[in-house]
């Protein structure tokens, strides 16, 4: 054999049989590597999506009971209702404010007998809701069908609300018991869960929380649902999810990390190039066996860390069921095992060995009466596997019968087994609340019987007038607004107002009884001869009202006035005595323009004044003249208030001279309104309107705030005013600002003067204005009389005031020059104030032969246009600088 052959065992096949171990090993370590890297990738996953679990289950813990302990709260407001149907909004709000007093994400309690919200609390905010009928609304009207339906709570949502926002709604049936045992549906209670408040409660809007989550709603035949809280991507991302059981439908709760699964996920290349390490070096096995009890001790400390967690929701939860005295239970349907918690034992008052009951032990606690029912139900809930809502009574072995109310859900567990688990509480109280307001609603439907009849009587009594017996004020106002609903054209009447003429003269001489034999007399006339059909009302003292009926249309009541005023007119006798009284009469008929029967009673009232302003004892008809004369006047008026809002009333001035030696001695500061359409009106065109108004006072102190201005202002240019005059009213006379003015102000005694207007009358017994003119004089003001000698001014007011100034009517000056016996006339007039020591001012000087006669007569001072007209503020200054009235002193002094 050729030594060049190559033998089997080569060199080169030797080689590759010693990488074959090598290639082995790393061929095995790679699959260990992979083996081990799933499984630390599997194992995180796990961990991963357990720690989501855990944290979405407490979320939906959170939300179960947040719900389930509002929907207690509102079960107060259906015991009520139950036993209160005919509740009032005042008495819903008030059981609101006690009921949900605590803070609680209910939003609004709404109550809709029939389906139609009547009654909501709060108020403020949810107004948008009254009216809402369910049985109309697209969006509601299933949920509030199946309440009726079932006749039991049925929890729906999100739902979105009138109001804005969404919520979740508890609607809850209010069955009322009838006094013949039946029951009636009353209708709904609706719950509106804020939707938000429920969210921040559970923990959602938590920026600590580590968890997307996402929550859709399931119901049947719903496939795919959106999320209504959350994103569309939690629910693409492999989530992690769990149901919530609403009744009418559920919720699916998803979450996801932050971020998604691989944000969370560890990195796996720490461990991967630690294992790359070992298959290179062979590193010491105690180096694995430390990276192991490190991983270990890890994952004691996560499992240590989630057992605290579970253990601290588990004391929240115990100390929230503790706190609500709530029971728990839970019931096997295939081993029949009843688990109760230690409140369940003593809701029921049974001793049961490790809270482990049975089926029979609940049953031997109902109540005989309710035992039936309370079966038939549990029954039905767990063949159905529907939410199970029941209320019965439970006897206590000392014989105490409480009423229990049990909540309950179906499920099954991991070997498919059906379990039902539930709570029970205590509802006595409530039920002894509900009997009590039962009999006080009793006890208040008969007082309310009584009542109602006591109130026909009172009525009746309010609606008519003691003395006649006829309708009154009050009857006629419903009168009126029963007429006003009907058209005008099918209610053409007439309105007549009366009042009786003399009356108070009577009352005041011959007493009260006089006066009510003359009222029920005046009633008698009226009934007696007014038309058949027609409204007859006493309205005031001595006023009466008639009010055509339809049927009279057309009749002659120009002509039924007359009869009426005659036959009013009539002598009555009481107690010896003749009693005879007047009648006017205003008459009004309702027409296109005055359609409103309000407008005609004013009407008639119109003309009634009317007929007494004519002379009383008359009948006047309401026409279009006194219309307008009413809304001249009413403009007036306005105008008035509007000018002294806008200080348009002035003061104007007309200086006074001396009769002999024409100096200027004084200033009389005259009323002026500034009126921005009409220019300057004199007070003949506003006083009546003023007095009438009652402002006459202010317009008094405008004109002497002004007159004291000028007057400071004439003195400060050099041209001193001896006195300055201004006119004041009775109502002036009676302001205390006037007194509180004039106490403030620092005038000269005897500069300032007021002149009583001619209105005002001393011939009578006013012992009060007489008291207050001495208070001005008192305080260094003269007094003046006006206008005396045309009528209102006499000598009595002489005497009883001793006036500075005396000034004589322009009516006894005109005529001066004509009359001999005019001139004797003033001259007795200017003595008898020379002799009280009166200083006499003559107004109405029209020429300077007036001048001339009236200074012969002895007078002291001249007014009038001869001299100087009435003149603005800005040309008095000019006026008295220049002294143009003495243009006619030399023709004075030489006559």
């Amino acid at each position: 054999m050729s030594a060049n052959h190559h033998h089997p065992l080569a060199p080169s096949r030797i080689l590759k049989l010693h990488y074959l171990p090598a290639a082995v090993a790393v061929v095995a370590m790679a699959v260990v590597m992979l083996l081990v890297d799933w499984q630390m990738r599997d194992s995180d996953n796990r961990d991963m999506r357990q720690q989501v679990l855990r944290d979405l289950v407490r979320i939906r813990t959170e939300l179960e009971s947040d719900i389930h302990g509002n929907v207690k709260l509102v079960q107060g407001y259906v015991a009520a209702l139950e036993t209160e149907p005919g509740m009032s909004q005042q008495r819903y709000s008030e059981l609101g404010t006690r009921i949900l007093q605590h803070e609680t994400v209910i939003r609004n309690v709404a109550a809709a007998p029939d389906f139609v919200v009547s009654m909501i609390y709060p108020m403020k905010g949810n107004e948008k809701v009254i009216g809402l009928d369910y049985t109309k609304n697209e969006a509601q009207r299933a949920a509030a069908m199946k309440v009726r339906e079932t006749r039991q709570l049925l929890l729906t949502g999100p739902v979105k609300l009138l109001q804005g926002g969404e919520a979740v709604i508890a609607r809850f049936p209010v069955i009322q018991t009838l006094p013949d045992g039946s029951e009636n549906f009353w209708g709904i209670v609706s719950a509106v869960f804020d939707l938000e408040k429920l969210y921040e409660a559970s923990g959602l809007r938590g920026r600590d929380l580590d968890i997307d989550v996402a929550i859709a709603v399931v119901r049947p035949g719903l496939q795919d649902a959106s999320p209504f809280f959350g994103t569309v991507e939690t629910l693409s991302d492999n989530p992690v999810s769990v149901t919530m059981r609403l009744g009418h439908e559920d919720w699916r709760l998803s979450a996801i990390p932050k971020g998604g699964w691989s944000a969370m996920a560890a990195n796996p290349w720490g461990t991967r190039l630690l294992m790359l390490l070992i298959s290179l070096v062979v590193v010491a096995p105690m180096i694995w066996t430390g990276r192991l009890t490190e991983e270990r001790e890890r994952h004691l400390r996560i499992l240590r860390d989630r057992e605290d967690e579970m253990q601290a929701l588990s004391q929240r939860l115990q100390i929230a069921l503790e706190t609500s005295k709530i029971g728990v239970w839970d019931f096997d349907t295939t081993s029949g095992v009843l688990i109760w918690d230690e409140r369940m034992r003593d809701l029921y008052d049974v001793q049961v060995p490790e809270g482990k009951a049975s089926y029979a032990d609940w049953k031997g606690a109902l109540h005989p009466a309710d035992l039936a029912q309370a079966e038939a139900d549990f029954a039905k809930a767990i063949a159905t596997e529907q939410q199970y809502e029941n209320q019965f009574r439970v006897i206590w072995r000392n014989g105490d019968v409480r009423h229990v109310r049990a909540i309950g859900t179906t499920y099954r567990d991991s070997l498919g087994h059906k379990k039902i688990v539930g709570v029970n509480w205590d509802v006595t109280e409530d039920v002894r609340l509900q009997e009590d307001l039962r009999r006080a609603k009793q006890v208040s439907d008969v007082q309310n019987e009584q009542l109602e009849e006591a109130r026909l009587v009172m009525e009746s009594a309010a609606m008519h007038d003691a003395l006649t017996g006829l309708p009154n004020r009050r009857y006629l106002d419903r009168i009126v607004a029963d007429y006003e609903q009907r058209p005008a054209e099918e209610m053409a009447l007439t309105v007549m107002h009366i009042d009786l003429d003399r009356f108070k003269d009577i009352n005041d001489t011959l007493g009260h009884a006089a006066g009510d034999r003359i009222l029920r007399h005046a009633a008698t006339t009226l009934a007696e001869l007014v038309f058949v059909g027609d409204f007859l009302a006493r309205i005031g003292g001595d006023e009466f009202v008639v009010i055509s009926a339809p049927d009279n249309r057309g009749k002659d009541y120009m002509e039924l006035a007359g009869r009426l005023i005659e036959a009013i007119s009539r002598p009555v006798l009481h107690e010896g005595h003749e009693c005879r009284v007047g009648s006017s009469i205003g008459i009004a008929t309702r027409s296109a323009a005055d359609s409103r029967i309000e407008q005609v009673l004013v009407n008639a009232d119109i003309a009634l004044y009317e007929a007494k302003r004519r002379g009383r004892n008359r009948v006047e008809s309401f026409t279009d003249f006194l219309r307008q004369e009413v809304v001249n006047t009413k403009r007036t008026a306005d105008e008035i208030l509007r000018g002294l809002e806008q200080n348009e009333f002035m003061a104007y001035f007309q200086p006074q001279f001396d009769a002999h030696t024409l100096e200027l001695v004084g200033l009389e500061a005259l009323a002026r309104w500034d009126h921005p359409t009409k220019g300057i009106l004199a007070p003949a065109a506003f006083l009546d309107i003023a007095e009438s108004l009652k402002v006459v006072a202010q317009i008094d102190a405008a004109v002497l705030n002004q007159a004291l201005l000028q007057q400071f202002r004439l003195n400060a240019s050099g041209f001193p005013v001896p006195k300055v005059s201004v006119n004041v009213s009775a109502q002036r006379l009676m302001d205390e600002t006037l007194f509180e003015r004039l106490e403030n102000l620092s005038f000269r005694p005897g500069s300032l003067s007021f002149e009583l207007l001619e209105s005002i009358s001393f011939d009578g017994e006013d012992r009060e204005l007489v008291h207050q003119i001495e208070r001005l004089k008192a305080l260094g003001a003269d007094i003046e009389i006006d206008d005396f000698g045309s009528g209102h001014a006499s000598i009595v007011t002489l005497l009883k005031l001793t006036p500075r100034r005396l000034k004589i009517d322009r009516q006894l000056v005109i005529p001066l020059l004509e009359s001999r016996s005019q001139q004797k006339l003033v001259a007795s007039i200017i003595e008898i104030g020379r002799s009280r020591g009166i200083e006499i001012v003559a107004e109405g000087v029209e020429t300077m032969a007036h001048a001339h006669v009236l200074r012969d007569l002895g007078c002291n001072i001249l007014q009038g246009y001869a001299l100087a007209r009435p003149m603005p503020p800005g040309e008095l200054l000019g006026f008295i600088g220049e002294r143009r009235w003495l243009a006619g002193r030399d023709a004075v002094r030489q006559a």
